[in-house]
């Protein structure tokens, strides 16, 4: 069995344990997504909803904040890393800091979100940091991985950050000043995937695994496909039953797949 998982740190119980309920929440999630039943944010979200709103500028920095102070403060919490901690630690606090960046200065929003949806998202993403942190400080005790995948997650991570910024850039000119619809996005792999910034936030995070190589971040790698694929076929769902012009042979995620 460990001749076939070399490519990754041994694990504690607690973190085994912490990647199964990962797997199965999201998974879970993903699935809700695929029959219908979203968690409300972005062009998702029910207005008619008797829960508790929010702005969704408001809403998303809830949702991104905490996991960036988390990952921020881990700098301060394990100062003894060594340089595959570092990197773990930069790269998702960096990935998060860009998404409070986006809210605030790129991203054009008209909606809401719901409050409990919020408090889901966003403990999750600060829970899932922590732990992938953790996961990575337990680790320093054991032996490297016998293939070390550090470089090649460097590359795809950096690849991830970009295409996903580019792609959330694109949304973002879709609207002029003073305008809160929506229209079918064009540009870059949109008129090949409804949710390019998704699949470049996979790429993400299939770096981050490379980098790190421990189960936790395997299984949030995993995990995050499996929501991001529902979350994805859903919004493809929603512009098709909102545009009779929006193309029929874009796919959701995967170009000329899925």
């Amino acid at each position: 069995m460990m001749g076939t998982l070399d490519f990754l740190y041994p694990s504690s119980s607690f973190i085994t344990t912490m990647s199964m309920i990962n797997i199965l929440g999201l998974s879970f999630f993903g699935f809700l997504e695929i029959m219908g039943i979203n968690l409300q944010y972005s062009k998702l979200w029910n207005p008619n909803s008797k829960r508790i709103k929010v702005s969704s500028r408001t809403g998303m920095l809830l949702l991104y904040t905490p996991a960036f102070l988390v990952g921020f403060a881990s700098f301060w919490v394990f100062p003894e890393k060594g340089f595959r901690p570092l990197l773990v630690t930069a790269a998702l606090t960096i990935h998060f800091f860009k998404r409070v960046l986006e809210v605030l200065f790129v991203h054009k929003y008209s909606g809401g979100m719901v409050l409990d949806s919020i408090i889901l998202i966003s403990l999750g993403y600060s829970t899932s940091t922590a732990t992938m942190i953790h996961a990575q400080h337990i680790a320093q005790g054991f032996m490297e991985p016998a293939i070390d995948l550090k470089c090649t997650g460097i590359l795809l991570f950096s690849v991830g950050i970009c295409g996903n910024f580019y792609h959330h850039y694109l949304l973002s000119k879709l609207r002029g000043k003073g305008e809160k619809g929506y229209k079918i996005p064009k540009g870059g792999l949109f008129h090949q995937v409804t949710c390019p910034h998704y699949l470049f936030e996979i790429l993400e995070f299939v770096g981050v695994f490379f980098i790190s190589q421990t189960l936790y971040s395997l299984s949030f790698t995993i995990s995050t496909t499996l929501y991001l694929i529902g979350r994805s076929y859903a919004t493809r769902k929603w512009y098709i039953s909102k545009f009779e012009n929006f193309p029929r042979e874009t796919k959701a995620l995967i170009p000329y797949i899925f």
